[in-house]
């Protein structure tokens, strides 16, 4: 597996300690980083602020993106991030609670890689991190930083 962090962006604390829980029981071998809403993922990804420090803050292979959050959401954030041309290829699941048909579509429009709604059992979210595990680290072939 990768070395590279999975970054979860979501402003919910208990879904991000039920989602840490999750990958911690499927063996995840990379960090798991989280920000809390659309701002800091991209202050996160254009090394802003607190994180500038390039070695402490590699860019992620992946990010995990709820929609639903205060000062810029997932759709802002999924836009900006799609527009920048070196973060754009970073693969973006939207990890959300919305099951609204028009947000899976501007999702995907904007970019997302892959829309899944939130499992609300911890054994549903470890089968949902299990499968992702799978296939973005196992099956899928994803671009590093250095490329």
């Amino acid at each position: 597996m990768m070395k590279a962090p999975i970054l979860m962006v979501d402003d919910d604390e208990d879904d991000r300690m039920l989602t840490e829980r999750a990958f911690s029981r499927v063996g995840l071998k990379c960090p798991l980083e989280f920000v809390e809403d659309g701002e800091e993922m991209l202050d996160y990804l254009l090394r802003r602020g607190r994180y500038a420090d390039r070695a402490a803050v590699p860019l992620p292979s992946i990010i995990l993106l709820d929609l639903n959050m205060p000062r810029c959401d997932g759709r802002e954030a999924l836009a900006a991030l799609k527009q920048h041309p070196e973060l754009r290829r970073i693969p973006v699941i939207v990890l959300t609670t919305s099951q609204r048909p028009t947000d899976v579509l501007v999702s995907y429009e904007l970019g997302a890689s892959t829309y899944i709604v939130k499992p609300f059992s911890l054994d549903g979210l470890i089968n949902m991190a299990r499968n992702l595990l799978l296939y973005w680290f196992e099956l899928a072939a994803i671009p590093s930083e250095a490329t």
